[in-house]
């Protein structure tokens, strides 16, 4: 017996010496990034060419929205909502990220290095494109994770403030530890392994079923994911709820009650440090959705995110037009005074 115990653990020490979670950074910066509004891309100083999809307005606009998709999603993410956006003065960016869409490397995760270089870097551009008009980041899910570590990380003054809906900050302290074992021995035995979670995980990302449907028929959606991309996924989320305290900026955070791909319990953990702890308070918005889903911007009623969002930008201190704000204050005060 113990010599077949000595046999396993042998095997699982070769298994774990042979297979570790990749990354697929980023390369060399040989070349200037710049906008290609020939082609619609946001060519990177390493020369990867990201699908860029951009909404102007008439005239020069009043604030600009650099929207950033979730995981296996990609740019056409914000399309309606960018559309409400130009037609009241606001122009917008969307871009897939790498390994993500028609992006490089499919599948394949680039790393929060990656992520947050890409996105500064695309912000430097689009201000020197509209150095006027106020800078804001939006990032949706995975894509708001991006945005709070690549803020934390800014030592410039181009972003007047961000916008996270339905940020993910599904940190691994904040999961079931059966979850977080396992995601570590599949990242450390069969990281090429591919996940779907078809009829395990059971979900609503969104009561929009129409759109839902179109997603699942859209080629450029990702089914299904490589176990070391999860990982990844987990690292950025890790960051992303740690980055608590950290962030400085003029932000608006958008919550569906509904929401069951991000759980409240690491929310309102995360918005206990954020609203207590974080010196610069006064400067957030939070905004729960009684009706809400993960999918807040492409919900059923998704016209009142996007109302609130103008209403945000226009003026930061003032109450939304949904009333949302004033929701999250009765859901969080007992989740705040249990932090005292």
């Amino acid at each position: 017996m113990k010599t077949i115990f000595t046999i396993i653990a042998l095997i699982l020490s070769l298994l774990l010496a042979g297979c570790v979670p990749s990354i697929y950074p980023s390369g060399a910066k040989t070349t200037a990034a710049h906008l290609d509004s020939g082609t619609q891309a946001f060519i990177t100083e390493d020369g990867a060419r990201l699908p860029l999809r951009e909404w102007t307005t008439q005239g020069e606009p009043r604030a600009v929205i650099i929207a950033v998709h979730g995981f296996n999603d990609y740019s056409r993410f914000f399309d309606k909502p960018a559309r409400y956006f130009s037609e009241h003065g606001i122009a917008s960016f969307a871009y897939d990220q790498r390994g993500f869409g028609k992006a490089p490397k499919r599948g394949l995760w680039a790393g929060c290095a990656s992520y947050e270089d890409d996105l500064l870097t695309l912000a430097r551009l689009v201000k020197e494109r509209y150095p006027r008009s106020p800078l804001f980041l939006l990032g949706e899910s995975m894509g708001g994770a991006v945005v709070m570590t690549a803020v934390k990380n800014d030592t410039t003054d181009l972003i007047d403030g961000i916008i996270l809906a339905a940020p993910a900050l599904w940190a691994r302290k904040t999961m079931p530890w059966y979850q977080n074992s396992l995601l570590w021995v599949l990242a450390h035995t069969t990281p090429w392994l591919r996940l779907t979670g078809k009829g395990v995980v059971k979900v609503t990302p969104s009561d929009n079923i129409e759109m839902l449907r179109e997603l699942g028929s859209d080629p450029w959606v990702i089914k299904g994911a490589r176990v070391e991309t999860l990982y990844g996924l987990a690292n950025l989320m890790d960051l992303a709820f740690n980055s608590a305290d950290k962030l400085n900026e003029d932000t608006l955070l958008l919550y569906g009650e509904k929401d069951d791909i991000i759980p409240k319990q690491p929310t309102y953990a995360f918005l206990q440090r954020f609203l207590k702890d974080n010196h610069a308070a006064e400067e957030k918005t939070v905004a729960f959705y009684q009706q809400g889903y993960h999918m807040l911007l492409r919900d059923l009623q998704a016209d009142k995110t996007w109302q609130d969002i103008a209403a945000w930008i226009d003026s930061r201190g003032a109450r939304l037009p949904s009333g949302a704000d004033k929701r999250a204050e009765i859901v969080l005060k007992p989740v705040l005074n249990s932090a005292n």
